[in-house]
């Protein structure tokens, strides 16, 4: 005990001595500190770059580790703390060399140079080793590993980067809504789209990169392409890049008046035209031969006289496998130049005393219905509710009380008497069943243009869901014709069919005067920010037979009264009996 008691006696001396020291030097102190938490920071610092630089199978440093953060520490535009984070994350690379992504190229270094090699068709040798189910899901094909370099991509169209956010399905997404036939994914975040494929495959072994959004999927690697052969949707294969085929028309009457800008393009192609015209910020490029005109729709060039296509079937010098046009009839494109004669909006400038409502069941087209009337009109909208995404995107209307009489007319789906008989007249969007069903469940399990997941489809929600909604399909349509005042009937699939006519009658009922060049300007405009994507399909059926029974039978109810209101009756897609 004597021992133990000099023992901290002589231990408690040196801290006394300490204490008195701080004490009398309180800056010497805080210095102290401050040098103890830098030892600590560095040390930090220390076991994470030795923690991420762990080494290969052969029991060697990675080399593209070292490598790769020198390249992009010397990245002169703000990258660099980005980029090694991104190396410092991804340890286990393949062996060839990592060139870095777009922004760090040279200036010579243009991707766009040059024709390339197509080497589409030598895919299957990048099949070996891969699962079946992998390969093919029903919206994509996996074409296999290829080779990419900054200078000459091997995808060559548009492209966007999501180091945090990247899987196979938006990229995929978003190439199949520009209409490109390839997908392909890079470094775990980046995506490429293409129309052909302007490299070698390379092995799968290079393509290990988990995704970034996704880490049951891989998104390429170093230099590596995981490409993606694109099942795409009716509407989405008529694009050319950021460019929607229109069709092949008749030449104009007055072709200077109708598209006052022309000029003759040596060795033509559909890219050079929609350059062109972009350039003028012009909405239309339209290819007669050599000949690349630009202008509106107007009604000397509506758009609305489509004719056969083989009419217009005219080789490109440029490019062997696209369609020029001739002298007479005009192969059409519209541009990604916004056409301004329809874009702008405002309140009422007189408050109405009538109250119209834009009434539907939930997932039948109301919000696509108010983008159309505000853009023909340009007047807003009202809400019975309030949408903060909506009033972002541009609906200022949702913010007003939907009685205040400040907007043309007022988004609603209520369905009870009270509600209905509070408005003069109405406008009710119906739509098929079937599809508005999914519609709905897709917004309420993945928003706006979203989607709900393969889990939700096949879990209990989705069969609760038609349950509870199938009746409602029905309900509200049948209450609207029983309570409305003042109803016009409008079907979804008509008005997309038929978007000027349709658009046109509704503009009439609001009591409004019809100004055709502003129609015009609005199928140009029609999809607007609320459109989802064509690729992201169901591959099965998701309705039981029991729940068509269920569902035709309401369909029928509906047929039944519209028709006893003297109105015509569901189109011949919804009546089970024609399908």
């Amino acid at each position: 005990l004597v021992a133990l008691g000099g023992w901290g006696a002589s231990m408690a001396r040196p801290l006394l001595k300490i204490q008195r020291y701080f004490r009398r030097k309180p800056v010497r102190f805080f210095s102290f500190i401050l040098l103890y938490l830098t030892a600590g920071s560095l040390v930090f610092l220390h076991t994470g770059f030795v923690g991420d630089s762990s080494t290969g199978e052969n029991g060697g440093r990675d080399p593209m580790v070292a490598s790769g953060i020198g390249n992009r520490v010397a990245s002169s535009d703000g990258r660099g703390v980005g980029m090694m984070g991104r190396v410092l994350k991804d340890t286990r690379r393949p062996t060839p060399r990592r060139y870095g992504p777009p922004w760090m190229k040279g200036a010579g270094g243009k991707d766009w140079e040059g024709r390339g090699v197509d080497y589409t068709s030598s895919w299957n040798r990048a099949l070996k080793g891969r699962n079946a189910k992998d390969l093919d899901d029903g919206r994509a094909k996996y074409i296999g590993c290829y080779i990419d370099d900054t200078a000459k991509r091997a995808l060559r169209g548009v492209s966007f980067f999501d180091y945090k956010k990247m899987t196979v399905f938006r990229c995929q997404d978003n190439c199949a809504e520009r209409g490109y036939l390839y997908s392909g994914l890079e470094f775990g975040a980046e995506c490429y789209c293409g129309h052909k494929i302007q490299a070698p495959n390379a092995s799968e072994s290079e393509c290990i990169m988990q995704c970034k959004g996704d880490k049951g999927n891989l998104c390429g690697g170093a230099n590596r392409l995981s490409i993606y052969r694109l099942e795409l949707s009716q509407e989405s294969a008529r694009h050319y890049g950021s460019a929607i085929f229109k069709g092949c028309f008749h030449r104009p009457d007055n072709v200077t008046l109708a598209l006052p800008i022309s000029a003759v393009i040596q060795n033509m192609s559909v890219e050079k035209c929609v350059d062109m015209c972009t350039e003028k910020e012009l909405s239309l490029a339209v290819l007669a031969g050599d000949r690349c005109l630009c202008g509106f729709p107007t009604p000397h060039f509506s758009l609305h006289e489509m004719e056969d296509e083989d009419l217009c079937l005219h080789r490109c010098h440029g490019e062997e496998f696209e369609s020029c046009g001739n002298d007479e009839y005009f192969v059409v494109y519209q541009t990604q130049v916004q056409d301004n004669r329809c874009m702008d909006r405002r309140f009422l400038p007189t408050r109405s005393k009538q109250l119209i409502a834009l009434a539907s069941f939930p997932g039948a087209g109301n919000t696509w219905a108010r983008h159309l009337i505000e853009l023909a009109t340009g007047f807003y909208t009202g809400s019975y509710y309030f949408d903060g995404s909506l009033y972002n995107k541009g609906f200022k209307g949702e913010r007003d009380h939907w009685r205040s009489g400040r907007t043309i007319c007022i988004k609603t789906h209520e369905s009870g008497k009270k509600e209905i008989e509070a408005f003069d007249a109405s406008i009710v969007m119906i739509r098929n069943p079937y599809k508005a069903l999914m519609a709905e469940f897709n917004r309420k399990y993945g928003g706006h243009i979203g989607f709900a997941s393969q889990a939700h489809w096949r879990g209990k929600e989705w069969p609760e869901f038609v349950k509870n909604y199938a009746p409602w399909w029905a309900s509200h349509t049948l209450d609207w014709l029983r309570y409305g005042r003042n109803v016009h009937v409008v079907h979804f699939e008509e008005l997309k069919r038929e978007l000027f006519s349709k658009l046109k009658d509704m503009v009439l009922f609001l009591d409004l005067e019809v100004a055709e060049e502003r129609l015009l300007c609005v199928e140009g405009q029609k999809d607007g920010k609320f459109k989802r994507s064509g690729l992201r399909k169901l591959d099965y059926d998701p309705y039981t037979p029991e729940m068509r029974t269920s569902i035709d039978e309401l369909v029928m109810t509906v047929d039944a009264s519209l028709k006893k209101r003297n109105m015509a009756g569901v189109p011949k897609e919804y009546r089970p009996t024609l399908r």
